[in-house]
């Protein structure tokens, strides 16, 4: 594998990681930075289509109005696979998110495993999600 390439892999595992780490700060507005202005987001929960995104100004307003719910936002992200050609990418990163809110008195504990298939563009010297299918594919919910 050639330095490029490992500079490559690198930077799109640190993209993803990042987009994890500004979730858990719930800072929607940095996120932005990390997408293409066009990007285009589904978001599917058990099979499940819950959102379907374009742009900054629609991805903006679902993960702010999604995250505002929780006290905690914790992700750890797993494995990730890349094809890379040229300026452009794509990849599977596995993540496993937790998510606590209050509810009735109760602190209750949502945890899923969730499995995003993102397309990348390299503009400007850095690497962007132009397109992300976020699976929710399983989800356990519980009193804690």
């Amino acid at each position: 594998m050639e330095n490029q390439e490992i500079a490559h892999r690198l930077a799109l595992r640190e993209l993803v990681d990042t987009f994890s780490n500004l979730a858990d700060e719930k800072n929607v507005a940095a996120q932005m930075a990390l997408f293409t202005p066009n990007a285009h987001i589904n978001v599917v929960m058990e099979g499940k289509e819950v959102f379907d995104l374009n742009g900054h100004q629609q991805i903006l307003e679902a993960f702010s109005g999604y995250l505002v719910q929780f006290s905690v936002v914790y992700h750890l992200n797993g494995q990730q696979t890349l094809e890379i050609d040229g300026d452009s990418a794509k990849g599977i990163a596995y993540c496993q998110v937790v998510l606590i809110k209050e509810e009735n008195g109760q602190r209750i504990k949502q945890t899923s495993g969730v499995r995003y298939q993102d397309r990348y563009v390299f503009n400007n010297g850095k690497w962007l999600i132009s397109e992300r299918l976020s699976d929710f594919m399983w989800t356990d919910i519980q009193p804690i």
